[in-house]
């Protein structure tokens, strides 16, 4: 038995022995608090490792149960420890979310003396959220609000470290637990993996609940321009349920109860358990994994709070830069609802907006406007300008990018042929990579490795550092991102050249 999974069992049983369970048996053996619903398994394809469902269940019905004492709060490891209770009593000005980010550094640095030990172990040592970003990843989404979306995220935690770091001395941290560095990865931890709960905005741990992987809110979940939430998250945009929305019928009736608010969360604190209670949902084989829906979110705010991105992404915005006097014809819609979605399709509101934008302001007159509203097409004429208008705008947004689609696309497959340990790269297949690729290796310095392997003894693979191949993936990321971007802007030319074609033979 290797070493990763006799530290997976060791915590399988000091979380049974916390009481979490999949089961509502309370009966049952302390050896694991896993094995009646779910398993702890390997999915490459999709998140990596999560947990698999190792019986049919049921939309509706509880799979995880984790009692208060269980999760990591500041509350909860503040209890415990007399020193850093008294630390941060003396340190109110700093946020709650900054205090949870201190206590998880101060655990850290415990190692095996702390309580939590055998959870903390197990989580991520690295992360790919925005704000862990260096300026080359950065500069490579390309795309002015989302190179802007990174360096804020950056500046933020750069920023929140600072304050910070006098409560990091106070309880004298090692150097490396006060490092920025470190901050980083706390700040990521608690971005990626914190659920809400009712009595502190940070959020908490979830021992085992935060190996469930993501799923993103499906058809029957949210409107076409305005999803709602679905899992209570510490994320910036939670939803609002009780606990009593969050309770499983089935318990009590013996069946599930397909409610409005079960369809609507994924789970939630239940006060009258006093556990944070999680639930399938949707209907699960046997084998399959089981995964938690974390929110709403555009790919940019995945990568921003979560460290991925999704090809397929029903929630995903992708916004053009607009004329300032179209914003002004768009009182009546928020700002931020004149995008358009990844299928190519523009919004009911920038379509709205450009139909009325695009017909002579003496003609705006009540009936055109009457239209506007009902999201009914002004005139065939003026639905051809708005679809010509929004083909050309796309397409010259796509012209004043630095790179192609195609090219973007033989990007990734360098950055995958440069990563990949199967794949042996000979001379001339260095010599022919992109400038982007080239001008990666300099900024990292990996020419000479590339090389020294290329023509050097032992004609394997390069076997980049750990530090290097993190470097890589959130460029990768980068790449990613604006490659998905782009095809939204090129599918949008598409429905719209589409659209004017039928108008045109009407």
């Amino acid at each position: 038995m290797d070493l990763e999974h006799q530290t997976m069992e060791m915590f399988l049983r000091w979380a049974a022995e916390l009481g979490l369970s999949d089961s509502i048996d309370s009966s049952r053996s302390l050896d694991s608090c896993l094995g009646h619903s779910l398993s702890v398994a390997d999915f490459p394809l999709a998140g990596g490792r999560g947990l698999g469902a190792v019986r049919e269940l049921r939309k509706g019905e509880l799979v995880l149960k984790v009692p208060r004492n269980a999760l990591l709060t500041t509350e909860s490891m503040v209890a415990k420890d007399q020193k850093l209770r008294d630390a941060i009593n003396l340190h109110g000005s700093i946020s709650s979310t900054q205090r949870l980010g201190v206590c998880l550094l101060y655990e850290m640095s415990k190692g095996k003396k702390s309580f939590w030990y055998p959870y903390l172990v197990h989580l991520p040592r690295d992360y790919d959220l925005s704000s862990t970003f260096g300026e080359f990843e950065k500069q490579a989404l390309q795309v002015e609000d989302a190179v802007w979306a990174a360096e804020k995220a950056i500046a933020k935690s750069q920023s929140e470290w600072k304050e910070a770091v006098t409560l990091m001395k106070v309880l004298d941290l090692k150097p490396k637990f006060q490092s920025l560095q470190a901050w980083l990865w706390a700040s990521a931890t608690i971005s990626s993996r914190t659920l809400h709960i009712p009595w502190d905005s940070a959020g908490c741990l979830c021992p085992v609940g935060d190996l469930f992987n993501y799923d993103a809110p499906g058809d029957d979940l949210n409107t076409s321009e305005g999803p709602e939430l679905v899992i209570q998250t510490s994320s910036p945009k939670p939803v609002s349920t009780t606990h009593h929305e969050c309770r499983n019928n089935a318990e009590e009736a013996g069946h599930v109860v397909e409610t409005q608010s079960e369809r609507l969360t994924d789970g939630g604190f239940d006060e009258d358990a006093n556990a944070y209670c999680l639930y399938a949902r949707r209907n699960y084989q046997l084998g399959e994994q089981v995964l938690l829906c974390y929110g709403t979110y555009t790919n940019l705010e995945l990568l921003e709070h979560y460290g991925f991105m999704l090809e397929e992404n029903s929630n995903d915005k992708v916004f053009i830069p607009l004329e300032t006097s179209l914003y002004s014809l768009a009182s009546s819609w928020p700002k931020d609802s004149l995008y358009i979605h990844q299928d190519g399709k523009p919004s009911f509101a920038l379509v709205s907006t450009l139909r009325l934008w695009l017909i002579p302001q003496n003609q705006r007159d009540k009936t055109a406007m009457r239209l506007v509203y009902a999201g009914s097409q002004i005139s065939v004429k003026n639905e051809i300008l708005v679809m010509k208008w929004m083909s050309d705008k796309c397409g010259r947004v796509l012209r004043d990018l630095p790179t192609s689609l195609l090219e973007d696309t033989v990007l990734l497959q360098d950055i995958k042929n440069l990563q990949d340990p199967e794949v042996c790269l000979k001379q001339k297949e260095t010599e022919a990579f992109g400038s982007e690729v080239r001008a990666f290796l300099d900024v990292n310095h990996l020419w000479d490795l590339i090389n020294g392997d290329v023509i050097g003894l032992s004609g394997k693979a390069v076997e980049f550092s750990r530090k290097t191949n993190r470097i890589i993936s959130k460029w990768r990321l980068s790449v990613q991102w604006r490659l998905r971007y782009k095809r939204t802007l090129v599918d949008c030319i598409s429905y719209c050249n589409e659209k004017m074609n039928h108008l045109s033979s009407t």
